[in-house]
């Protein structure tokens, strides 16, 4: 004879089979789907797009870094970072492109000290790439919204060119062909603008030379 259970242990007993199903099909299945789509399509991006040097991974093209020469005092955390002529230089980042503190400095177009930090970087970068302040780009001295963009303008890239051959002693136009190399165009074809990833750039001059 078939016992019928309480109504209140019946609806308990479909919730408790609904919760395992969703826990396989979106706890298990899908994301195993997703991860071997991921692997087998786009397994660089999945994995962190890592740039790797003798097989070591040594940066990430998605994280934007500093290329500063090394302090003269390890331990004065409040000594400046000066940058590196040899490499190329990523645009400012108000958190110093330390990860654990990504976001912006929330300033607006109107603060005067925001307005004299750009004046002061625009001299600072017209006088270490030996260009006229005037025609230094607007990435050069002002930051991402995340402090961690690894993306310049084709504009700053080359721009610098000159300066990083000088200090490399390479051929210029070798580098400017590396430029040209790493310049990637919009997301399909209308979406944002053409830009350089800079730590990929540096990447692939660390394997030039």
């Amino acid at each position: 004879m078939r016992t019928h259970l309480p109504p209140v242990l019946q609806h308990h007993l479909t919730a408790l089979r609904m919760l395992l199903a969703f826990t396989v099909i979106t706890g298990i299945a899908y994301p195993l789907l997703v991860t071997g789509i991921a692997q087998a399509g786009f397994s660089h991006q999945a994995n962190g797009s890592l740039l790797t040097t003798n097989g070591t991974p040594v940066a990430s093209g998605l994280i934007g870094q500093n290329f500063a020469l090394p302090k003269k005092n390890p331990n004065d955390a409040k000594e400046p970072l000066r940058p590196d002529p040899k490499w190329f230089q990523p645009r400012p980042s108000a958190g110093g492109y330390d990860p654990t503190i990504s976001g912006a400095s929330n300033l607006g177009p109107n603060n005067t000290d925001l307005i004299k930090t750009v004046r002061d970087r625009r001299a600072a970068v017209a006088a270490f790439d030996g260009v006229p302040p005037v025609s230094v780009p607007a990435d050069a001295v002002t930051a991402s919204g995340s402090g961690l963009d690894p993306a310049i303008s084709p504009a700053y890239a080359y721009e610098q060119v000159a300066r990083v051959a000088k200090a490399r002693r390479l051929d210029p136009a070798e580098v400017k062909r590396l430029v040209a190399h790493h310049v990637q165009g919009r997301v399909l074809g209308f979406l944002g603008q053409e830009r350089v990833n800079v730590v990929e750039l540096n990447h692939g001059l660390a394997r030039l030379m």
